[in-house]
C-alpha cells in the first residue's frame, strides 16, 4: 500500500476509545442495490515516515479483531458473514493490502471492529493514549470490480466521525499499491532527438566584485568550514566498518542518521559549486578529502552510499539522500575532482539494475525526488542512456505528466502518492532533463504547465514558494501564518528556471524568477555564518538559523555556491546579461577570449556600466535583459549613444561588431509597486498590501501595530509617505508613522516585521 497523502486521499480515522481496546465500532457501506458480493478488500492507513523508522510506519491502526458482513437490512438484524476475524488477533498487515473472499448477497456491507489498536504518534489526540481504528479504503467486489466506489458510508454514533466517505473514495490514478514498473514508457535510444540548450550557464569564468552576491558566497564558505571532513564521513565509515577518528561532532538523529550521508552531499554540492568561481585552498582540501573518504568506502560492486543497501527504504534514503550525494559528487567533479565522476559510474551501474527499483517510487519517502540524480548524471562525462531509461521505466508518472500539461492544480496540491511538497519541483527538473535527452515533447508540455501552476497559484509576492509539506495549500491560498516558504523550494524553483532560461533564453520571465528567488529568499535566509534559515516567513519574526544539516541548509548553501552561474549565459552568437551584479565574465566567442565587466551597485543604485575587453573586433549579439519589473522602456547606450530601447519583459539585442573598450550603459527603471494580498490569511475589512522596489520585496518593521492609514483615497497614496533614510540605501521612513520603517526583506535581522501591512485609505 502506498502512503496516504494529501487531504483528498487521507484515511478514515475513528474517534478515540479511552475505555479499552474491546469497544465496538463499525462502518457501513450502502451499495444502492442488492449485489452478489464476491469479496472485500481492506487498505491499511499507511502514513508518513517517522524519524528513526522505515519509510512506512509500523503502526497503522488496522483493526485487531473484526468481522465483515452483508445484508439487505440496514440494521443488520439478519446478515451473511463474509469473514470473521473476531476469534483471534488478526496479524498486523503493516503496509499490505488485505483481501477477504466470500460470497454473500446484500445491499449493505458492514465492517465491525471488536478489538482496536493502540493510538499512533501520527494522530494528535485530545487525550493521550487510548485506541483508534483507521482505514484508508474499502472495496466491495461484485462482477470482478469495486461496486462501493463513491457509495454512502455510515458509522456508529459513538466512535464514528465525518471523514467516513474516504472509505469509498475513488482509487488513485495509478492504483493503491507500491509496485511501479512501466517498461512501455522507455524510449529506445535510436528514437531519441536530443535538444541542446540555446544558451548555456557558464561552469566557470565569472568573478564577483564586492556586493551582496560575493558577501553571501564568502559567508557560506565560513558556514561550510565549521565541520570537518571526518565529521561528514561518519556514516560512510560506519557502513563500511572503518575506524573513526576521535572528537567528532555528535550526529543528529534525523538529519544525519536517518538521512545517512546527506551531510557530505550538502558540503559537496555547495563546495563544488563555489570552487568553480573562486579558489579557496581549505575548502578544496576538504572537498577532496570527502571524495577520497567516500571512495575508500566503496564496495566491490560500486556501492557507495552511507547506508547499507538493504536499508534503502529507511526514511528518505532511497531518494533524498541518494540525490544529495549524487549531485554533490557531480559538483565536485565539475570543480576538478575527476575521482568524483569515476566512483559515481560504478554505483549507478549497480543502481540501474538493483532489485529495489520497482518499489522505490512509492515505497521510498518522496521517491520521485531521487529522479533528478539519475537525469543529471546522464549529462555528465560519465553518463549513459540507462540513467534516463531507468527513470522512464520505474519513476515516470503519466497521469502526472498529463495533469501538468492540462494545468490541473490537483496533481500538485493533492499529489496522490506522497505528501504535497516543495520537492515536487525536483520532479519538474527531472522531466525537463528527459525532454533534453529524448526530445519527447510530452515532457516539455508538462513542464510548461507545471511552471504556470506554480507561478499562478503557489508563489508569494517576492518569489517565495508557498506550498510546503504537512499542510493543505489550495490554489491561491498563499498562507502566511502556517509553515510556508521553505528555502529548499525556492532553490528548486531557481534551478528549474535556470534550466528553462537556457532552453528559452529570449523568455525573460525565467531570469525574473531566478532574481526574485535569490534576493528575496536565498539572501533573506542567510543572516551570518552560524546557520541557514529554514522558512522564509513573511510576517512577525524570521526564524533563527540552524546548523544541523536540514534540507534548507543543504539547498540554500548549494544556491549560495552557485550564484555566479545565473548572471550571464553564453550562446554560439553572443552573450546574455541576465542579472545586474558587479562581476566579470571571461568566455570564448568566435575563437577569441572576450571579457565583459559589469559595474553597478544594484539594487541600492540603478546605474549599470558594462565594459568589453576584446583582442580584436568581434561580431556578436549582446543581449541585455529588460526586467519584467521595469517601470518603463529602458534605453541602452553604447559609447554614450543610444543604441536601442527595450520593453519590460524582454531582452534588447545589440548586434554589432564590438571592439576593445566598448562601453554599454543603462539605468534600470525601478520603482515602487504595491500589490494587494489575496490569500487566506487576510484581515476582514482591512486590506493588506505588499511592497516591491524593482525585484526587491520590502518589509515594514514595527514593534507595535502593522496598520497604516494613507493620506488619500487609494492605497497608492502611501507611496508619497515614503522618505529615504540617510545613510541606509533602500530604507524608508514613513511620514506620520515614526515607529514604522520599510527596508528590503532580505536585510531584516531580528526586527519584528511584516511584508503585508494593513493599509487603510483615508476616505471620509
Amino acid at each position: 500500500m502506498a502512503y496516504y497523502t494529501a487531504s483528498k486521499y487521507a484515511p478514515y480515522v475513528s474517534q478515540q476509545s479511552t475505555t479499552g481496546a474491546n469497544a465496538m465500532t463499525w462502518v457501513q457501506i450502502d451499495l444502492g442495490q442488492s449485489r452478489t458480493i464476491e469479496g472485500v478488500t481492506l487498505y491499511p492507513a499507511v502514513h508518513m515516515v517517522m524519524p528513526g523508522k522505515l519509510g512506512y510506519s509500523d503502526q497503522n491502526n488496522f483493526p485487531v479483531r473484526f468481522k465483515i458482513e452483508a445484508s439487505d437490512d440496514p440494521q443488520f438484524k439478519t446478515s451473511t458473514t463474509i469473514t470473521d476475524q473476531t476469534g483471534a488477533d488478526f496479524p498486523d498487515p503493516h503496509i499490505n493490502i488485505s483481501h477477504f473472499p466470500g460470497t454473500a448477497q446484500g445491499r449493505y456491507v458492514r465492517l465491525t471492529v471488536t478489538k482496536w489498536n493502540t493510538s499512533s504518534p501520527w494522530v494528535v489526540l485530545p487525550t493521550p493514549g487510548g485506541y483508534l481504528f483507521a482505514l484508508a479504503k474499502m472495496d466491495v467486489l461484485a462482477g470482478g470490480k469495486d461496486v462501493a466506489e463513491l457509495c454512502p458510508v455510515q458509522t456508529d454514533p459513538v466512535y464514528g466521525n465525518g471523514t467516513a466517505s474516504q472509505i469509498t473514495r475513488p482509487p488513485r490514478p495509478m492504483g493503491e499499491a507500491i509496485h511501479h514498473d512501466e517498461p512501455h514508457n522507455v524510449i529506445p535510444v535510436d528514437q531519441w532527438k536530443p535538444v541542446a540548450y540555446a544558451a548555456t550557464s557558464p561552469l566557470g569564468g565569472v568573478t564577483l566584485a564586492d556586493g551582496p552576491f560575493k558577501t553571501a558566497m564568502e559567508t557560506n564558505i565560513s558556514y561550510l568550514l565549521k565541520e570537518t571532513a571526518d565529521d561528514l564521513l561518519q556514516m560512510f565509515r560506519n557502513r563500511a566498518g572503518k575506524p573513526q577518528p576521535p572528537n567528532l561532532r555528535p550526529l543528529n538523529d534525523f538529519w544525519d542518521k536517518d538521512l545517512a550521508g546527506s551531510g557530505a552531499g550538502r558540503f559537496l554540492m555547495s563546495a563544488g559549486n563555489t570552487l568553480r568561481w573562486m579558489e579557496h585552498p581549505q575548502l578544496r582540501a576538504q572537498m577532496n578529502a570527502i571524495v577520497d573518504g567516500i571512495a575508500a568506502c566503496v564496495e566491490p560492486d560500486g556501492y557507495l552510499m552511507a547506508y547499507p543497501r538493504d536499508t534503502i527504504f529507511y526514511s528518505e534514503r532511497g531518494a533524498y539522500t541518494r540525490s544529495w550525494v549524487t549531485q554533490g559528487l557531480i559538483e565536485a567533479g565539475y570543480a576538478g575532482n575527476r575521482k568524483a565522476f569515476e566512483i559515481l559510474r560504478p554505483y549507478y551501474d549497480w543502481y540501474n539494475s538493483c532489485e529495489y527499483l520497482p518499489r522505490l517510487l512509492r515505497g521510498a519517502g518522496m521517491g520521485p525526488q531521487g529522479m533528478v540524480a539519475n537525469t543529471r548524471l546522464h549529462f555528465t562525462p560519465v553518463g549513459k542512456p540507462e540513467d534516463i531509461q531507468v527513470i522512464q521505466r520505474y519513476f515516470q508518472e503519466n497521469y502526472l505528466l498529463d495533469g501538468m500539461a492540462e494545468r490541473d492544480p490537483n496533481v500538485v496540491w493533492q499529489y496522490p502518492y506522497d505528501r504535497p511538497h516543495a520537492y515536487q519541483l525536483t520532479f519538474f527538473e527531472a522531466y525537463l532533463d528527459l525532454y533534453r535527452a529524448t526530445g519527447a515533447t510530452r515532457y516539455l508540455d508538462a513542464i510548461r504547465g507545471g511552471w504556470d501552476m506554480y507561478h499562478d497559484h503557489w508563489e508569494h509576492l517576492g518569489g517565495t514558494i508557498s506550498i510546503t509539506e504537512f499542510e493543505d495549500h489550495p490554489p491561491g491560498s498563499y498562507r502566511l501564518l502556517a509553515g510556508t516558504g521553505e528555502l529548499c523550494g525556492s532553490v528548486f524553483w531557481a534551478r528549474l528556471n535556470s534550466r528553462l532560461m537556457q532552453l528559452f533564453p529570449e523568455e525573460e520571465k525565467y531570469a525574473n524568477e531566478v532574481e526574485k528567488s535569490i534576493y528575496n529568499v536565498g539572501l533573506a535566509n542567510q543572516l551570518d555564518d552560524s546557520g541557514i534559515i529554514y522558512h522564509a516567513r513573511l510576517t512577525e519574526h524570521k526564524e533563527g538559523p540552524s546548523h544541523v544539516n536540514t534540507c534548507c541548509e543543504g539547498q540554500g548553501s548549494r544556491l549560495f555556491g552557485s550564484l555566479p552561474e545565473y548572471i550571464y549565459s553564453t550562446a554560439p552568437d553572443g552573450l546574455y546579461v541576465n542579472l545586474f551584479v558587479p562581476s566579470t565574465i571571461t568566455w570564448q566567442q568566435g575563437g577569441q577570449s572576450l571579457a565583459l565587466k559589469s559595474e553597478t551597485q544594484f539594487p541600492f543604485a540603478n546605474d549599470v556600466a558594462l565594459t568589453l575587453t576584446a583582442p580584436q573586433p568581434t561580431a556578436m549579439k549582446l543581449r541585455v535583459r529588460i526586467p519584467t519589473w521595469a517601470a518603463s522602456p529602458m534605453e541602452v547606450k553604447v559609447n554614450g549613444t543610444v543604441a536601442g530601447t527595450g520593453a519590460p519583459g524582454t531582452y534588447l539585442t545589440l548586434d554589432r561588431t564590438w571592439k576593445d573598450g566598448d562601453a554599454i550603459s543603462f539605468t534600470l527603471p525601478a520603482e515602487f509597486r504595491l500589490s494587494r494580498y489575496t490569500g487566506v490569511d487576510f484581515v476582514p475589512n482591512h486590506p493588506t498590501y505588499g511592497l516591491e522596489y524593482g525585484p526587491i520585496l520590502m518589509a515594514m518593521t514595527c514593534e507595535k501595530d502593522f496598520r497604516l492609514t494613507t493620506p488619500g483615497p487609494t492605497a497608492e497614496a502611501h507611496l508619497a509617505q515614503l522618505k529615504p533614510k540617510d545613510g541606509a540605501p533602500l530604507h524608508f521612513t514613513i511620514d506620520g508613522n515614526p515607529d514604522h520603517e520599510w527596508m528590503p526583506y532580505w536585510q531584516v535581522h531580528g526586527q519584528r516585521f511584516t511584508c503585508f501591512p494593513m493599509i487603510d485609505t483615508n476616505v471620509t
